[in-house]
């Protein structure tokens, strides 16, 4: 089988953690972790003619990331988000407004690659504005059908709606989803039941081909309309969370375009998030034994 290229689209940004910074971005680190994993992959997004800019360019490049459809902006700063770590590792996160990836566009580079994509993952947060959640929906519809669409839905403080979130359903054919924003989605949507009957529901209103539920340390759900895969999740040495939900996106894009079993591309998924979860950073080296 050839190889597969996936695309993160929206928010490019810095992580600012108590004592130094790291690139993050759910988009970005999905586009990481699908090219550390054995895929090819860029990032569509856009940073600012700034310092923070130029660093998180030449950091994606030498990650061996393609950079042609990341624009820059000349009057918006790159983003950033103030990191806090409790004492369980777990990340929360503010978001200054108004920054570059709140104004992406879709390049030539972009617009060349969008009828190539085997998938994309996109998110809420890069929709807070209209300028670029107009221009990501341009883009999403641009996808040829059978493209997987993958809406990570991360939801972040209060930038999102349930007509972001419907609208957003409406374009994806897979969802990926935690515990804590099903209650939440669950709530909005009036969908009731176990979180296996409100994902089989969200799976069905949405015509969905796969949805995708983590919980931490409690392992992962994967269904389709016709199969179900619950993982127990693998035991790790939590260093911090960041980027461990993009990585286990990835792997999980690349496990269904290989076609692999439901089970496998569950339990490597899940590896590889516990990897992620036990190194600094979103962007950690992959060992080689969890290409997929």
């Amino acid at each position: 089988m050839g190889t597969f290229t996936a695309a993160g689209i929206g928010e490019i940004l810095w992580d600012m953690l108590p004592g130094e910074r790291q690139l993050g971005g759910a988009p970005a680190n999905f586009a990481y972790h699908f090219k550390a994993l054995g895929g090819e992959s860029l990032t569509i997004s856009r940073v600012g003619d700034d310092e923070p800019g130029k660093a998180a360019l030449a950091q994606l490049k030498e990650h061996g990331l393609d950079i042609s459809a990341v624009t820059v902006d000349p009057n918006h700063m790159t983003g950033r988000v103030d990191v806090h770590v409790d004492a369980n590792g777990v990340a929360s996160y503010e978001f200054p407004d108004d920054v570059a990836w709140d104004h992406i566009e879709a390049n030539d580079a972009a617009t060349r690659a969008l009828p190539t994509l085997d998938a994309v993952c996109f998110g809420t947060l890069a929709q807070r504005s209209p300028v670029s959640r107009r221009n990501i929906t341009a883009m999403l519809q641009a996808l040829p059908q059978k493209t997987l669409k993958i809406f990570d839905i991360n939801l972040r403080q209060h930038f999102y709606s349930q007509e972001l979130i419907e609208s957003s359903l409406r374009m994806a054919n897979v969802l990926k989803i935690n515990d804590e924003e099903l209650a939440i989605v669950g709530g909005m949507l009036a969908i009731h039941g176990t979180e296996q009957e409100r994902m089989s529901r969200l799976i069905e209103r949405f015509t969905l081909r796969l949805g995708v539920l983590t919980r931490g340390e409690n392992g992962s759900l994967l269904m389709t309309p016709d199969q179900t895969s619950d993982f127990p999740g693998v035991a790790a040495t939590v260093r911090d969370t960041i980027g461990a939900g993009d990585s286990f996106s990835a792997a999980l894009a690349l496990g269904w375009l290989q076609r692999l079993p439901l089970e496998e591309i569950n339990q490597k998924a899940a590896q590889v998030a516990a990897h992620v979860c036990s190194q600094a950073g979103a962007m950690p080296v992959m060992p080689d034994t969890l290409r997929i």
